[in-house]
C-alpha cells in the first residue's frame, strides 16, 4: 500500500511534465527518449525547469504590505493564510509539485544519458549532464529556502530537510533527509554541473559556468559558510561581472527591465506573483525611504499607486505573471562583498559595493563609501543587499539566516483589519507547512509547529 501511495504521489507531481518534451520533438513516434537529441530537448523545457518556483517564502517576508481590502480579494486561500504566518494547512500542491517536476525532468535526462552506451559527442554529453545537474540544484534550493527550516550547523544534521530524487523511477519510497543532507546534496549537484558546463552565454534558459559557481555561492551564503560564498562568488564573477548601468535604463517604462538581459547568469521565475503582484502589493515605506535621492532604482524598481504607496515593478523577468527568482551578477557582487567583510577583508567589500553602487545612482553624484569599521560596514552592505534583491525571491532566505544572529533579529508584524499578527525570529514559520496531500499520502513528517 505505502508503494502506490508513493508512485500515486508522484505520478500527480511528474508525470505532466513529460508532455513538455512531445512539444518539440522530431519524430511524433517516438515513445522512449534515448539519444543526446532527446535530452537536450527535454532541457529546452522552458516552462517545467524555469518557471515553476514557489513564491511562499516571498510573500511571507517582509519587502511590502497588502491592505485588508486587498488581502479579503485574494483568490487563493493558501497565500492568504502564509501572509499572515498561519498554521492553517496547506491545500494546494502546485508550490510543492512544480519543482518536483523540474527535478523530475533533470532526472530523466540523467537516466538517458546514464544508459547510453554509444557517446558519439562526449563534450555535448558532459554538457547536457552538468546542465541537467545545474536544474535538479536549483530547483532543490528553491524547495530548502521555503519547506526546510533555517540551517543551523549545530543542528543541521537531526533537522528535517527535504525528499531528495535522484531517479526518475516512480516506484520508490520518499522520505525526509536530514537539512545537512539536503544541502549537501544540492552543493554537490553544483560543483558536478560546474566541469561541464559552458564558459561563455549558453542558449536562452540554459545555465552557464558561472551560474553553478554563482548557484554555489548562493547556497554557502545560505548556511552561513562565508568563507565559500566568497570562494565561489569570486570565481563566478571572474566569468562574468557585467552589471548595468542605471543610466542608461529608462525611468518611465512600467517593465525598465528586459528578460535576459546581460545582468542574469541564469534566468528563473515564479509561475505566478498572487499577491506579490503590482495589484495587491504595496512596498514597504521605510524600504523605499532607505534609498538615496540620487539612486535610480527608486524608479527604476518602483512606482506611485493612486493610494500614494509605492508597487514594484523592477522585475527582471520582464513580466508581471511572477517574480524573478534567478541569479544575476548584482546578486553575486553582494554576497562577495558581505562574505568578504564577515572574513575581515574589508577593502574587497567595499571595492565590490562601491562598483555595484556606482552602477545605481545618477551619474557623478556617488560618494564612495569608505567605512572600515566591520560591524557598521556589514551594515550597510546588508542594507543594501536588501534594497537591490527586492522582490527576487531571496529576503525569505536572508531572514531565516540573519535571525541567527542577535544583532540582525527582526520579528514581522503584519494588520489586517483590527488584528495584528507578529512572526517571531527563528520561530517554527520560517518552514512553510508542506501540503497536507503530500503528508496524507507519503506519511512524512510535518514542519513542526
Amino acid at each position: 500500500m505505502k508503494k502506490f501511495i508513493t508512485y500515486t504521489l508522484f505520478a500527480v507531481i511528474v508525470l505532466t511534465s513529460c508532455s513538455k518534451f512531445l512539444d518539440e520533438k522530431p519524430d511524433k513516434k517516438m515513445a522512449v527518449p534515448k539519444t543526446l537529441e532527446h535530452a537536450n530537448l527535454l532541457l529546452n523545457d522552458y516552462t517545467t525547469l524555469n518557471t515553476v518556483y514557489p513564491t511562499f517564502g516571498e510573500i511571507a517576508a517582509d519587502d511590502y504590505f497588502v491592505s485588508t481590502d486587498s488581502w479579503n480579494a485574494l483568490s487563493d486561500q493558501d497565500e492568504k493564510e502564509v501572509y499572515l504566518w498561519s498554521d492553517q494547512s496547506i491545500i494546494g500542491i502546485t508550490q510543492w509539485q512544480n519543482p518536483y517536476k523540474a527535478i523530475y525532468q533533470a532526472n530523466q535526462v540523467l537516466e538517458i544519458l546514464n544508459k547510453m552506451e554509444d557517446i558519439s559527442d562526449p563534450v555535448k554529453f558532459r554538457q547536457l549532464e552538468s546542465e541537467a545537474c545545474f536544474f535538479r540544484a536549483f530547483a532543490l534550493h528553491q524547495l530548502a529556502v521555503v519547506f526546510a527550516p533555517p540551517f543551523r550547523s549545530m543542528t543541521a544534521t537531526q533537522d528535517l530537510g527535504l525528499p531528495i530524487r535522484l531517479s526518475p523511477d516512480l516506484d520508490y519510497p520518499s522520505s525526509r533527509s536530514t537539512l545537512f543532507e539536503t544541502y549537501h546534496q544540492i552543493i554537490q549537484d553544483y560543483k558536478n554541473a560546474i566541469t561541464g558546463l559552458r564558459n561563455t552565454k549558453p542558449p536562452l534558459g540554459r545555465p552557464s559556468k558561472a551560474a553553478a559557481y554563482a548557484g554555489i555561492a548562493r547556497t554557502y551564503l545560505d548556511i552561513a559558510d562565508y568563507s565559500n560564498a566568497f570562494k565561489y562568488a569570486d570565481s563566478a564573477l571572474q566569468l562574468n561581472n557585467f552589471l548595468i548601468n542605471f543610466n542608461d535604463v529608462p525611468a518611465s517604462s512600467a517593465m525598465p527591465f528586459a528578460r535576459f538581459n546581460d545582468e542574469v547568469l541564469f534566468p528563473a521565475s515564479t509561475f505566478l506573483a498572487g499577491p506579490l503582484g503590482t495589484f495587491f502589493s504595496r512596498v514597504d515605506s521605510n524600504l523605499y525611504l532607505s534609498y538615496g535621492s540620487q539612486d535610480l532604482r527608486k524608479e527604476r524598481f518602483y512606482q506611485k499607486s493612486e493610494d500614494g504607496h509605492y508597487s514594484f515593478k523592477g522585475s527582471y523577468d520582464g513580466s508581471e505573471s511572477g517574480i524573478f527568482v534567478g541569479i544575476t551578477t548584482s546578486e553575486i557582487y553582494l554576497i562577495r562583498a558581505e562574505a568578504a567583510v564577515r572574513t575581515n577583508n574589508i577593502q574587497h567589500g567595499l571595492s565590490d559595493l562601491n562598483h555595484l553602487l556606482k552602477n545605481r545612482w545618477a551619474t557623478g553624484t556617488f560618494s564612495e563609501i569608505t567605512e572600515s569599521d566591520p560591524e557598521r560596514l556589514l551594515k550597510i552592505v546588508l542594507n543594501e543587499r536588501r534594497k537591490e534583491l527586492v522582490f527576487r525571491g531571496r529576503r525569505w532566505a536572508d531572514l531565516k539566516r540573519l535571525n541567527q544572529e542577535a544583532r540582525f533579529e527582526k520579528t514581522l508584524v503584519r494588520r489586517i483589519a483590527d488584528k495584528k499578527y507578529t512572526l517571531l525570529p527563528n520561530s517554527n514559520p520560517y518552514a512553510i507547512l508542506i501540503p497536507k496531500i503530500v503528508i496524507d499520502l507519503t506519511g512524512i513528517p510535518q514542519n513542526i509547529r
